[in-house]
């Protein structure tokens, strides 16, 4: 989702990372003969997946899947990498073949299309940005209207944080010169940025909201976590968190593609029947517990914002619709973007029917 995504966890997520991400990755040919050489061989197919900050709790279904062995159980080995301060964003990595899929916001795919570049989501985690607007015990901003003469701090200029935040400000008709937006990542930089005083908002996540409240620095001004919250401050569902990829990757992987949706939707369906405590305790400890919150924080957090999570992997009905008509509004050129083209419900739907559960997502229509 983030461009620029800092790691709360910068020792535990910076191992992750260093061990499971190759500096350079594969470019689609050769990924396309690695995958060619393990059906020769039956093997086990590898996929390469970057995901925008991997200890964010709004990412964390695809942590939880290896952890609880669901990529193995369902016959994918998938080396996990995560976004690094100043480094390549997930959504770039995947679109430049360094790597073969990223956990990124579903907004990247439209962007991506209108210039040109067929990215795909192949299977949609969240129906909500999972997102709050952090603002300061003295800013007075209680909405999207008290943006105007303020510095709003956003994951990294051009992020999906700040097309939100553009959105937001244009729907109470205040134009993009009207406030200023800064780069604070998250975690402990966005924590500065409102203690110092240099942004009177920040736009973050779980665990940083926590943070943020437990040590009385800040308020939730916008709730965009939730679906309900979402709705109500967007105009509808807004898909966030999803699995994307190229479109000719996907093409000549179809195996490895349904196996990883496979497990991740096996992973929703676990996380929909599952305690935010059971799901803390199945995390890496340093996710859940580190300088910047508690483990009992993470899972007040958690289960406060647990409903954005879907259950199934199913792109919710019109929420396609609902960011194309925000990128529309902020000046993106989408004339060329056919929404039935950004994703796939296709996967998600045969992972469902492999194991029997019941999708309760009103579906979206694709092409696929």
């Amino acid at each position: 989702m983030f461009k620029r995504a800092l790691c709360l966890t910068a020792v535990g997520a910076l191992a992750l990372a260093t061990a499971a991400c190759s500096s350079n990755g594969p470019s689609s040919a050769s990924a396309q003969g690695h995958s060619g050489q393990n059906a020769a061989k039956g093997s086990i197919p590898t996929v390469k997946l970057m995901v925008g900050g991997i200890d964010k709790q709004i990412y964390l279904p695809y942590q939880l899947a290896q952890d609880l062995g669901f990529y193995k159980k369902y016959g994918v080995n998938v080396e996990l990498s995560t976004e690094q301060n100043g480094g390549v964003g997930a959504e770039d990595a995947m679109a430049s073949g360094q790597v073969d899929m990223a956990g990124a916001w579903y907004i990247h795919t439209i962007d991506f299309q209108s210039k040109g570049k067929n990215v795909i989501d192949v299977v949609q985690l969240s129906g909500a940005p999972g997102e709050r607007e952090m603002c300061g015990t003295n800013s007075g901003v209680h909405s999207a209207a008290d943006f105007k003469g303020k510095t709003l701090g956003v994951t990294d200029l051009g992020s999906g944080t700040d097309e939100l935040t553009q959105f937001l400000a244009s729907q109470k008709g205040i134009p993009r010169s009207g406030y200023h937006t800064l780069a604070v990542g998250a975690g402990a930089t966005a924590i500065a940025a409102i203690q110092r005083g240099t942004a009177q908002c920040v736009m973050t996540t779980q665990p940083t909201v926590g943070a943020l409240e437990s040590k009385h620095l800040a308020y939730s001004a916008l709730d965009l976590a939730t679906t309900k919250g979402a709705t109500a401050a967007l105009g509808g569902a807004w898909p966030a968190a999803g699995v994307l990829a190229r479109a000719d990757w996907v093409n000549s992987h179809q195996d490895a593609t349904q196996k990883v949706v496979d497990a991740l939707v096996a992973t929703m369906h676990w996380i929909d029947t599952h305690s935010a405590a059971d799901i803390a305790n199945a995390m890496p400890p340093q996710f859940v517990s580190n300088q910047t919150i508690t483990k009992q924080q993470y899972v007040n957090g958690l289960t406060t914002d647990k409903g954005q999570f879907l259950p199934d992997g199913i792109m919710p009905a019109g929420g396609p619709k609902t960011i194309y008509n925000m990128e529309k509004v902020i000046g993106v050129d989408v004339s060329k973007v056919k929404i039935g083209d950004t994703f796939t419900n296709t996967y998600a739907q045969k992972a469902n029917q492999l194991e029997g559960f019941k999708t309760t997502t009103t579906p979206a229509g694709a092409a696929g």
